[in-house]
C-alpha cells in the first residue's frame, strides 16, 4: 500500500517519497498533464560558474549517464511508465539538453506519442562559458507531446495570445533563471523557475487539473500547480529533495507568501486579467488519488 510522504490539508498537493520505477505500477489513476525534468545526465566532473564562483558540473550519481544504449533503455521506460498514467486527451512536457532531449524524441515517438512543439526556454541569464571554445550554452529545450495521434489535446491558445500582448505565442520562450526567492526552503541543482511551470500549466491544462511529475526534485511543478488552482503528484527518489519539497509546500500555506508568489509571476497576473475564473472552478468535479 503506498503512503505519501506528504500531502497538503487540502488534499491539491501529495508527494511520495521513492523510486518512481517501482511506485508507478502500483496505482490506477489517470492525469491530465505530466511534466518531468528527468536527468540529464550532465555529471560529467566538469566546471561552471555559479553566482561568480567556479563550481562543478556534478550533481549527483542520479545524473551520471551511462552508454547511449543504457541511457536510451532508461528514457524509454519512464515515459512508458508514465503514458499508462496519462488520460488520451493528455499531454506530457519533457525537459532537457542536447545530451539527453534527442533520446526523449526518440522514445516518445516509438511509444506512440505526437510530438506537438520543442520549446526552447532561452536564458535571460545564463552562466558565462569560461573555457571560451564554444558558444555560451543559454538554453533547455521542452518537448511536449500528446498521447495519441489521433486524439485532440486541450492547448488554451486564447490565453496564450494575451499572455503575449495579443500576438500568437512562438515555441521560444525567454525567461530568467530562479530567482532568489524561489530557493527560501533550499535549493535543488536542476530547479526549474516557476515562471516556466507556471506558462506550461496555463497553457495545457484547465483548473483542478491533475499533474505529474515522475521526477519531483524540489517539486516547482506542484508549488505552481497549486498557484494557479492545479493538483498534483510528485515522486522524488532523494530524502533532501522530498524534504524541500515538503517545505515549500508548507511555506504557502501563509496567504501572505502565496500572494506574493503569486504576484511575482507575470503569466498569473496577465491571466486573471483575461479571465479570472481560470484558477477557481466552483461548480468542478475533484475527484482524488486512490491513496
Amino acid at each position: 500500500m503506498i503512503t505519501p510522504y506528504y500531502r497538503s490539508a487540502s488534499h491539491d498537493f501529495t508527494l511520495l517519497h521513492g523510486d518512481t520505477f517501482e511506485l508507478l505500477p502500483q496505482f490506477n489513476f489517470k492525469f491530465d498533464m505530466i511534466f518531468a525534468d528527468p536527468p540529464y545526465f550532465l555529471s560529467n566532473d566538469g566546471i561552471s560558474v555559479q553566482a561568480g564562483k567556479i563550481v562543478s558540473v556534478n550533481k549527483g550519481e542520479w545524473d551520471r549517464g551511462g552508454t547511449p544504449e543504457e541511457i536510451n533503455e532508461f528514457n524509454k521506460r519512464w515515459i512508458s511508465l508514465c503514458r499508462d498514467k496519462l488520460k488520451e486527451d493528455g499531454t506530457i512536457w519533457i525537459s532537457g539538453t542536447y545530451h539527453n532531449i534527442f533520446s526523449v524524441a526518440n522514445s516518445l515517438t516509438e511509444l506512440g506519442f505526437k510530438i506537438l512543439n520543442v520549446v526552447t526556454w532561452a536564458k535571460t541569464n545564463p552562466p558565462p562559458n569560461i573555457s571560451c571554445r564554444y558558444f555560451t550554452y543559454s538554453t533547455e529545450f521542452i518537448i511536449w507531446a500528446r498521447k495519441s495521434a489521433n486524439r485532440p489535446h486541450h492547448f488554451n491558445y486564447e490565453l496564450m495570445k494575451h499572455l503575449n500582448d495579443d500576438k500568437q505565442m512562438t515555441d521560444v520562450w525567454r525567461l530568467p533563471a530562479i530567482a532568489p526567492w524561489e530557493k527560501s526552503c533550499g535549493k535543488h541543482p536542476t530547479q526549474k523557475p516557476l515562471a516556466l511551470l507556471t506558462r506550461i500549466i496555463l497553457a495545457s491544462t484547465n483548473k483542478n487539473a491533475w499533474i505529474l511529475d515522475p521526477f519531483a526534485g524540489s517539486s516547482t511543478t506542484g508549488i505552481a500547480a497549486n498557484l494557479t488552482g492545479r493538483r498534483y503528484l510528485g515522486i522524488e527518489r532523494e530524502q533532501e529533495f522530498a524534504d524541500i519539497s515538503r517545505k515549500r509546500r508548507k511555506e504557502i500555506d501563509n496567504l501572505k507568501i502565496y500572494g506574493d508568489y503569486r504576484s511575482k509571476i507575470k503569466d498569473i497576473a496577465k491571466a486573471e486579467v483575461f479571465e479570472p475564473s481560470c484558477f477557481v472552478c466552483e461548480d468542478c468535479i475533484i475527484y482524488d488519488l486512490p491513496f
